[in-house]
């Protein structure tokens, strides 16, 4: 069972800093201490809650990745492999593996964490939350995709309002979800931020003044690109139910 989730930004080694800033800034976090061998990771740290964010300093153009957390280790890598994982890296308390898509995740111990970071106020009334991690597969894996973090998951798991796209939502009450978006092309298994608005109109103005700049509109979320180069997504679900 999974007992908590983080949302890791991958983003180059020589925009992380940029990276941590601008996210730490549009989610109401503070900066970590670095940390990790190369102090390759940083933390948001929310206040009065469990932290669910980091950064890390990446090769290459970065993107994101889910790290889950659980209280046997062994168990769920193990059910994870015979759902078709496959384990690229272990070290004593994180296991690294990759989808049979191709999207890489982490299995790290649960230490406790019960208290999701709260919704952000502001602009004006405006609230968003970063809630989400969308997995973007191509056509041919997508099917398979979603019986894997449905299986590996155990959540709910739903057609989403638009065909491309497949919802799984935990029963319990944790700070990162899973969206699993089929592709309309080929290409490499990877992931992105979904930042949930209650007015798409002023997230976008209130992350424009941070440093992100507008890529395009979708149909019911708006495309942005942070200070280190990455892709995201403001989106117009509920910042509370994440509907």
């Amino acid at each position: 069972m999974i007992r908590w989730t983080y949302a890791f930004i991958d983003r180059p080694a020589a925009a992380a800093g940029r990276a941590a800033a601008f996210w730490s800034a549009v989610t109401g976090t503070r900066v970590s201490t670095p940390w990790g061998e190369r102090g390759e990771f940083t933390t948001l740290l929310p206040g009065g809650a469990d932290a669910c964010l980091a950064v890390q300093s990446v090769g290459g153009a970065g993107g994101a990745h889910p790290d889950l957390a659980v209280e046997d280790m062994p168990a769920f890598t193990a059910l994870a492999c015979r759902l078709g994982a496959e384990i690229t890296a272990r070290e004593t308390e994180l296991t690294v593996l990759r989808s049979p898509g191709g999207q890489p995740f982490c299995v790290v111990p649960w230490r406790g964490q019960k208290r999701r970071p709260p919704i952000l106020a502001g602009p004006g009334i405006a609230t968003s939350r970063l809630d989400q991690l969308c997995l973007d597969v191509s056509p041919a894996v997508f099917d398979a995709e979603v019986a894997f973090w449905a299986g590996l998951t155990g959540w709910d798991a739903r057609p989403g309002d638009h065909r491309e796209f497949h919802v799984l939502r935990p029963s319990q009450d944790l700070p990162v979800h899973l969206l699993v978006q089929r592709l309309e092309e080929p290409r490499a298994a990877s992931a992105h931020l979904d930042v949930a608005c209650s007015d798409l109109a002023a997230g976008r103005t209130r992350h424009e003044a941070r440093g992100a700049e507008f890529v395009r509109e979708g149909d019911g979320w708006t495309v942005m690109r942070d200070p280190a180069g990455g892709l995201y997504c403001l989106t117009g679900r509920d910042p509370v139910t994440g509907e």
